[in-house]
């Protein structure tokens, strides 16, 4: 028996959970409905003259590997480019400078000691307590441990990332180094943000070894820190780009589907249990199928899984998202007065800036920009920040070309400009998200036929969410090739 699947939501969770259900199972017979008249949810590319432009994410990890190794299965790889060898690296906001981040930094793990005590970014004092982390007593004490749970199955403790960083580091790191890193990365705030869930393998360097320092030791005689030593060059070849930008990514993803597979314009109203099926109701219009994938964002899928599965629903309505802005502006090269090879620029909070971050996308990869312009995209709002929101988009414009007249000498009239919002686009993971995502899976697990993928839960990056939706289309497709018939077959 060939199973029939309706995965909702057109999304990159959406689109990674059906082309790897089709690899799984070729024989299924997928639907994917989309509400929207496009696909790609917050991933999208825009073509302006020679300017090419993202509308969100610009590029994917290769580790996790799983959208790498998609992308190979797809027989798409060759389509796929490095970042430039010119001007790899980060800096971060200093008064009107932007700072390299030292050498070696991995967000908050310095693989090398030096660049950390000659930076300008710390005064004396912060470096000095940098470096009393090596003494500084760990939660609990050392525990080696080759897995994430203990003897009596449970979680490791959970803390902020704030926290975590206070009591290793001091203040000054946190503020000057990590908070901006994390905030590029989440849009969040640190005071919030679940050490566990965002930086898990950090932490259990800590409960393994004590400190981070002994674990950058032990993991430099192993060898295992050869690329991370050099933060702003070697571990940017660590992430890959579509030469046309990330919309080839969705593109891919859906021609990798049988034809009439994809469904737009096709709003899900309800879902509906019937014996051991599913019946999904669209634009009025009931469809009967064996198993339904939800993959929309939290609120909206909190929605449809509440009649079936009410305590994950109420979970997952408690995971916060953060709205932000992305302003574009193609300028010309000749217009910048400062130095800005670099890839992009965070921004403290303690700078008192009305940015998050900052990304030169033409220095990144090549063919965002003519020759001799520069293709810039800055971040506005996030968790810390969202009032800004509030402004028009004329406003938001002039903002952050008041900021970078100030950052990077910018002065001129963009011959580009565009203003990209996303609206509650970014899941926040609060301490405590690992034990609520547990919570949430236990009850789902409970429901046959109905799952959930959203970027909520275990990633928000897209290689993360590829590499859940591949985890779900393997467990999916067991159930199946274990029995032939729905109503026997149990949860993995």
């Amino acid at each position: 028996m060939n199973p029939r699947i309706a995965i909702i939501g057109g999304g990159l969770s959406g689109l990674a959970a059906a082309a790897q259900l089709h690899l799984e199972l070729p024989d299924a017979d997928l639907t994917l409905l989309e509400a929207s008249d496009r696909l790609g949810g917050v991933i999208d590319t825009e073509r302006a003259g020679e300017f090419l432009v993202d509308h969100g994410a610009d590029m994917f990890s290769i580790n996790p590997p799983a959208a790498i190794e998609l992308c190979r299965r797809l027989g798409v790889e060759q389509r796929l480019i490095e970042p430039q060898l010119e001007g790899r690296g980060a800096r971060i906001a200093c008064g009107t400078e932007l700072v390299p981040l030292p050498e070696g930094v991995v967000l908050m793990r310095a693989t090398q000691l030096w660049p950390m005590l000659t930076t300008p970014l710390l005064s004396i004092r912060g470096k000095l307590r940098f470096l009393l982390e090596r003494f500084m007593p760990s939660i609990g004490g050392v525990r080696p441990s080759g897995g994430e749970k203990g003897p009596d199955n449970s979680l490791p403790p959970d803390e902020s990332v704030a926290e975590f960083v206070r009591r290793r580091m001091g203040q000054e790191v946190l503020e000057r180094i990590v908070a901006p890193l994390s905030a590029g990365i989440y849009t969040a705030d640190v005071n919030r943000l679940s050490m566990q869930a965002t930086m898990g393998p950090i932490a259990k360097m800590e409960r393994n070894y004590g400190s981070l320092a002994r674990a950058t030791a032990a993991r430099r005689r192993s060898g295992k820190d050869s690329v991370e030593r050099s933060s702003a060059g070697a571990r940017y070849s660590q992430f890959r780009a579509f030469r046309g930008g990330m919309i080839e990514l969705i593109s891919t993803l859906a021609d990798s589907l049988p034809a009439d597979t994809i469904r737009l314009s096709s709003p899900v109203e309800s879902i509906r249990q019937s014996g051991t099926q599913w019946t999904v109701t669209v634009s009025g219009e009931p469809q009967t199928f064996d198993e339904v994938v939800v993959a929309v964002p939290p609120v909206a899928a909190s929605h449809l899984i509440r009649p079936h599965a009410a305590d994950a629903a109420e979970e997952l309505e408690k995971i916060e998202s953060a709205s932000t802005a992305i302003v574009v502006l193609g300028a010309r090269e000749s217009e910048i007065q400062r130095d800005i090879n670099t890839f992009g620029f965070v921004v403290p909070l303690t700078e008192g800036r009305r940015i998050l971050a900052g990304s030169f996308a033409s220095h990144k990869f090549a063919g965002r920009a003519p020759q001799g312009h520069v293709l810039m995209r800055v971040f506005v709002g996030g968790a810390m920040q969202p009032e800004l929101l509030r402004l028009s988009d004329k406003q938001l414009v002039e903002l952050v070309r008041e900021e970078l007249a100030d950052l990077i000498g910018y002065h001129g009239e963009p011959e580009l400009t565009r203003v990209v919002r996303w609206n509650d686009a970014m899941p926040q993971y609060h301490v405590g998200h690992r034990e609520r995502v547990e919570r949430i899976e236990q009850a789902m697990a409970r429901v046959d036929g109905l799952s959930l993928m959203t970027n909520a839960l275990h990633g928000v990056g897209i290689a993360p969410v590829i590499r859940q939706a591949g985890i779900l289309a393997k467990a999916i497709a067991a159930r199946w090739q274990e029995s032939s018939h729905a109503p026997s077959r149990e949860r993995a």
